[in-house]
């Protein structure tokens, strides 16, 4: 079960939760379509890696403990795909643009978002909380350096085994 999406201030429709989420988080969040109140933000001074749920699970709960831990803030904006079963963690766009880190977070079923892309965010307008909600609420422009965010998946994924599909086939 999971826990429910905290409320956003003027958070009520989407113009305001646009300007909060521009004016308190920095993200250059703007509505688009307008008739169906899609809130998007392009991955230009931020970025995102994109996971599946059960692994954002363990990576948010280890940026926790690290943030308990060092009194420094670890955990930023993170938000929860319900029906693709994905998370995706806003980070600082500081990750190298290496064809080795990407074959790694390939194997994964990671995504790292290149600049430009189209992130969408919660939005009023979203039906429930079928499509995107909130894990990790912004309150300020904080987002993480994505080579913590790096480190803490690599830990959990070497703690746990985690790979993208299981090795199957005759065992020697």
């Amino acid at each position: 079960m999971t826990a429910p999406t905290p409320p956003v201030p003027l958070g009520d429709t989407p113009p305001t939760r646009c300007a909060f989420y521009r004016r308190v988080c920095d993200l250059p969040a703007r509505i688009d379509p307008p008739e169906l109140g899609r809130i998007i933000v392009r991955a230009d001074h931020i970025a995102a890696l994109v996971m599946p749920s059960a692994l954002g699970r363990a990576v948010h709960a280890d940026l926790q403990h690290c943030h308990r831990l060092d009194a420094v803030p670890a955990t930023g904006p993170v938000l929860a795909h319900p029906r693709s079963g994905r998370w995706t963690f806003l980070i600082r766009p500081d990750l190298p643009d290496d064809t080795a880190l990407f074959t790694e977070m390939f194997r994964l079923d990671i995504t790292i978002t290149r600049p430009g892309a189209t992130l969408a965010l919660p939005s009023p307008t979203d039906r429930g909380e079928h499509f995107r909600r909130w894990i990790h609420l912004p309150h300020n422009p904080f987002r993480p350096s994505g080579l913590t965010v790096l480190d803490s998946l690599r830990a959990c994924t070497a703690r746990t085994g985690w790979l993208r599909t299981p090795i199957t086939g005759p065992r020697p």
